[in-house]
């Protein structure tokens, strides 16, 4: 959504604005319709270069395809779901489908709200409160969730299968009271990003799908004063995802800036983002360069590209910590963080879920 100038005395007038970003040169298409969208308007991109927009009417959420035609706005109307609140989840990986997620107290409704044949689709219904939402492989059948049960408890990742009615099976469990949520997820590698609470406080870790080890906590990915959120993983790395990239959108005091690790590295690269950056958005190519979306007075649609750096080993650190929260002699890949007696991890290939990584 991008904001139109305010006339003298008036207020901006908000307006769906469709970027292409993977061609020879950056450019942005304005989809404004006869009147202007509210701020909480939600936009989804489609691959064939539609706009997906869901508004909130008195208590309906309203879905419409917007495309450009000539020199104004086609919009397709695709019907309604009676319901408070939705959020819309990333676009599917077949680059076609967008479901919606409604949560309730005692349960939530998945919704496909473009892609299907008859409008708005009820898919599934999850037992408990969910949020989130991964996917986890290419074809867009298995979603991951992050639910609180009905009855109260913490926080788990669950998968659900829709092409299995909506089966839902665990996905996190890493100890039995702890918050294990999923951030994001890398079909072509497997490489999971995971906050959880095990280690006794929220911490960003990783892990791999269907492997017998247990989630690792890096010390590196918790800066003092720092909020970190990984927003996007380095595609194309079949079966290597210790040498996946991962970029990571850093909160401060400061502002906003980008950080870039790798779980094979024990270093977190922080760079600034270029002015106008919309925090939180970008990509990698196969090769590991990051492109970062920004717009700012001088440039209406530009994207900045950073190639992402080399993890020179750092010299042995005698009796220290080996900078992933365990103790070693400086000299090994991140290991996991031990957590309490009472916490035991459980490893991700307990997860019954390890059999998505055969199907992609």
């Amino acid at each position: 959504m991008t904001a139109a100038p305010a006339p003298p005395g008036g207020q901006r007038a908000w307006y769906p604005e469709r970027w292409t970003l993977d061609g020879p040169e950056p450019y942005a298409v304005p989809l404004p319709l006869n009147q202007p969208e509210e701020p909480d308007a939600q936009v989804v991109p489609l691959a064939d270069g539609r706009v997906l927009i869901r508004r909130r009417v008195a208590d309906r959420q309203t879905f419409s395809l917007l495309y450009p035609t000539g020199p104004v706005t086609g919009e397709l109307a695709l019907g309604a779901v009676e319901c408070e609140g939705m959020v819309l989840l990333p676009p599917s990986p077949d680059g076609r489908s967008v479901y919606g997620l409604t949560a309730g107290d005692h349960s939530s409704l998945l919704w496909l709200v473009a892609g299907g044949s008859f409008g708005p689709e009820l898919v599934a219904e999850v037992p408990g409160h969910c949020s989130g939402g991964v996917w986890l492989d290419r074809a867009g059948r298995m979603l991951a969730l992050d639910r609180r049960p009905a009855g109260g408890g913490p926080v788990k990742a669950v998968a659900v299968d829709l092409e299995r009615n909506g089966e839902v099976t665990p996905l996190l469990q890493i100890a039995p009271a702890s918050d294990d949520r999923l951030l994001l997820a890398d079909a072509d590698s497997g490489l999971l990003l995971i906050r959880s609470n095990a280690p006794g406080h929220d911490r960003l870790g990783w892990g791999v799908l269907g492997s017998c080890l247990p989630v690792r906590f890096p010390e590196c990915l918790r800066p003092a004063d720092v909020a970190v959120t990984p927003f996007a993983v380095q595609p194309g790395q079949m079966l290597m995802p210790e040498s996946c990239a991962v970029a990571l959108r850093m909160d401060g005091p400061a502002g906003s800036w980008v950080g870039i690790w790798r779980p094979q590295g024990r270093r977190l690269h922080q760079v600034a983002a270029p002015e106008g950056w919309s925090a939180g958005a970008g990509f990698w190519s196969r090769d590991g360069v990051l492109h970062l979306p920004y717009a700012n007075a001088s440039t209406p649609c530009g994207v900045a590209l950073i190639d992402a750096p080399g993890d020179e080993e750092p010299p042995p650190e005698a009796g220290g910590t080996d900078g992933t929260g365990g103790v070693g002699h400086g000299t090994e890949p991140s290991a996991a963080v031990a957590p309490p007696a009472v916490c035991k991890p459980v490893p991700l290939g307990q997860a019954p879920l390890h059999r998505v990584a055969s199907t992609d």
